[in-house]
């Protein structure tokens, strides 16, 4: 019976970006549970002493058992069994049982059909007498099987470990490897090619799979009717639920007029891309537009479309939607309608910075649409990669080129991150690997040696990637057609961008004054990584040059040195670093200049408004309530201390202190409670004994 599958599955894209039709890549965690047959595979390595050889006497709770540990003790042995004869009886059913060998016995002769071609296929069989027979006795109700003959005696050479494998009793497609071949089948994967996307999944070697490619084959094969219909059926599904998908853009736009949708058609007046955004997201957009991040990474096998998501990250570190699209290819055309559309729907306001996929198409579209944005590529994009690409070629020392493609991909100097990737190359053979080439070709897309200075707004961080990560997976629930999909992005999109935010009370670290003037303009967010960079700020020493510039250097790496450049008639300070320009956070050596020069508050420039608590919709706590918190934490830790020290004299003090207390306590608990919460608690109060 014809299927269609009731779901849209979405799958990472798995080609590669070298752009070789039979590389692919392999992304870690996507397959959380392993297959039965690769599971096949690991057991190969059990040694022969861990099973015992079967004997006369052995018993057996089912012949079902008997048979799959002589299967077990074949395979380890270098052949394969097959079941022989059975016998029947009416009270016992099935009472015998025998397991031969693969080669047993011979095969029988056969009239060959005139008139037709006939391929005269070799006989595998030779009379080989290994064997085990099974009999089947009833003991105290309970039926069991014992092994009443057994000989491990064979005609023929036995197979090696490499060769056993191969035989058809073992060479099986096990139910969870069937369903991912129909997957990639229904892709338009050729069979070569789904070989080696199993074989990258399961992190084995080529030709190491339990079944061969023509298992393969004949399974596509045996399966192509029912594919072939399915496809027809989906070719269907697909035009008319694209089109449901633009009704449901035009209902949305007569219910609220801020959202905006575009979208293109094919020759035969099919819809071919879509695109959409919301007023919310827009408006998002004027204040966070800074930098943007255009997620790719999504293909739907069903609909067999590209997704990609425009997102961002507002003044609280939260990822936020801007919108999104559909797409029928990955071609260059394709992306640079994509972006046209986005910049239209944003009223033409293009990023500073835009951050995406390790994808020369979309490379070129972006060249093509934004030449006056910075482009990015993401670097835990790219480091998701390097498994597929080099722990194979490069086996045990993966590693070491691991650790030094890290060291370039932090290097100051361009010409130093080129002279020693050329050193790299060279140390590892790599001078002709497609995939180093693809690497070198976007250096100054994902190397710090040439970003530096790219406003980036902390989006190239792996906390990022993990947020993007968990905004799709939220997008891409089981949705049965492009209508919920579409929904479902609305619905993922709001709580996105209008999620509640608890508040946050920020701690002070340090009894630097920058530090609680900083408190009260930044967001948390913003102010944990200002006060991260002003804790370690503390651990440099500065020196000043006869210019009035500083170089500052680490207690413990004094060989390593930053130059920080003070310009007092404008209050401006910039850093070798460039911290400042990539996330809008001064680093730790410039605001260790700052503190040098007796500075109690950051001049209000080094605060960009991106950061700061007033865009946001949150109500914050006034900064005078803050500051008496921080008063009344600080009276009652001194009250504790002083009835501590002075009931800790004698046994009689602190008993007597105990007892008082613990009543006191709960009475003034219980009146506390009963107060109204919703009243602002007044902190000017003052306690006596003070410190």
């Amino acid at each position: 019976m014809t299927s269609v599958p009731s779901k849209n599955i979405w799958i990472r894209r798995q080609q590669c970006p070298c752009g070789d039709w039979k590389c692919y890549v392999a992304y870690e965690g996507d397959a959380e549970e392993t297959s039965i047959a690769s599971q096949l595979i690991k057991n190969d390595t059990l040694p022969l002493d861990a099973m015992v050889s079967p004997y006369v006497g052995m018993i057996f709770k089912s012949d079902d058992d008997a048979f799959e540990y002589y299967g077990n003790f074949a395979r380890k042995n270098g052949f394969s069994i097959r079941k022989e004869r059975s016998r029947l009886s009416p009270q016992l059913g099935i009472y015998k049982r025998d397991f031969v060998c693969y080669r047993s016995g011979f095969a029988p002769m056969k009239k060959k059909p005139t008139g037709e071609h006939h391929r005269d296929r070799k006989s595998v069989r030779c009379g080989c007498d290994a064997k085990m027979y099974l009999s089947k006795e009833i003991v105290e109700g309970v039926s069991q099987w014992f092994v009443v003959q057994f000989s491990n005696v064979h005609n023929h050479e036995l197979l090696e470990d490499d060769q056993v494998r191969l035989l058809p009793a073992y060479r099986k497609i096990h139910e969870a490897d069937q369903e991912r071949i129909l997957l990639l089948s229904k892709a338009g994967f050729p069979i070569h090619r789904i070989v080696k996307v199993l074989e990258l999944e399961k992190g084995i070697q080529g030709g190491q799979l339990p079944f061969l490619e023509r298992d393969v084959r004949n399974f596509v094969q045996n399966r192509k009717k029912l594919v072939q219909e399915n496809d027809a059926l989906l070719t269907e599904k697909r035009e008319t639920d694209t089109m449901e998908l633009l009704e449901a853009c035009k209902a949305t736009k007569e219910t609220d007029e801020d959202f905006v949708y575009d979208f293109t058609v094919d020759e035969n007046d099919k819809v071919e891309n879509i695109a959409w955004s919301y007023g919310d997201s827009v408006h998002a957009y004027t204040m966070f537009g800074d930098v943007l991040y255009f997620d790719t990474s999504y293909r739907s096998i069903t609909y067999g479309m590209l997704f990609g998501a425009w997102l961002g990250i507002d003044n609280h570190g939260r990822t936020i939607f801007f919108g999104c699209v559909l797409l029928q290819d990955e071609t260059p055309r394709s992306f640079s309608w994509a972006l046209q559309s986005f910049v239209q729907f944003m009223r033409g306001r293009c990023p500073q910075t835009i951050l995406t996929d390790l994808d020369p198409g979309l490379r070129d579209a972006i060249r093509s649409e934004l030449p006056g944005t910075k482009h990015v590529t993401s670097i835990w994009n790219i480091f998701s990669k390097l498994p597929s690409w080099f722990s194979l070629p490069l086996g045990s020392r993966y590693g070491e080129f691991k650790s030094e493609f890290d060291d370039l991909y932090n290097m100051d100097s361009v010409d130093g991150f080129e002279l020693r990737w050329n050193q790299m190359v060279s140390m590892f053979g790599l001078g002709s690997d497609k995939h180093i080439a693809l690497l070198f070709s976007f250096r100054t897309c994902w190397a710090l040696s040439y970003m530096r200075g790219y406003f980036l707004a902390q989006m190239a961080t792996q906390a990022y990637s993990k947020s993007v990560d968990a905004f799709l997976k939220g997008v891409f629930s089981a949705q049965t057609c492009l209508r919920s999909f579409f929904e479902q992005v609305g619905i993922s999109a709001n709580f996105q961008n209008h999620a509640r935010l608890e508040l946050q009370y920020m701690h002070l670290k340090t009894c630097i004054p920058i530090e609680e003037n900083a408190r009260s303009i930044l967001t948390p967010f913003a102010f944990n990584a200002l006060q991260n960079e002003l804790v370690l700020a503390m651990q440099y020493a500065t020196s000043e040059m006869a210019n009035g510039s500083y170089i500052v250097r680490h207690f413990k790496k004094m060989d390593v040195e930053r130059l920080v450049i003070w310009i007092p008639e404008d209050e401006q300070v910039h850093c070798s670093c460039k911290e400042y320009e990539s996330s809008g956070i001064l680093c730790r050596h410039a605001l260790r200049v700052v503190i040098v020069k007796n500075y109690f508050q950051l001049p209000d420039k080094y605060f960009p408004s991106r950061w700061r608590r007033e865009i946001s919709p949150v109500v914050y706590e006034n900064n005078a309530t803050q500051n008496g918190e921080d008063e009344w934490f600080r009276e009652y830790q001194c009250l504790s201390e002083t009835v501590f020290a002075e009931s800790s004299i004698t046994k009689e003090r602190s008993d007597y202190v105990r007892s008082e207390l613990t009543k006191e306590l709960a009475r003034l608990l219980n009146e506390v409670r009963n107060l109204p919460e919703t009243d602002v608690v007044a902190m000017g109060l003052t306690l006596s004994p003070t410190c």
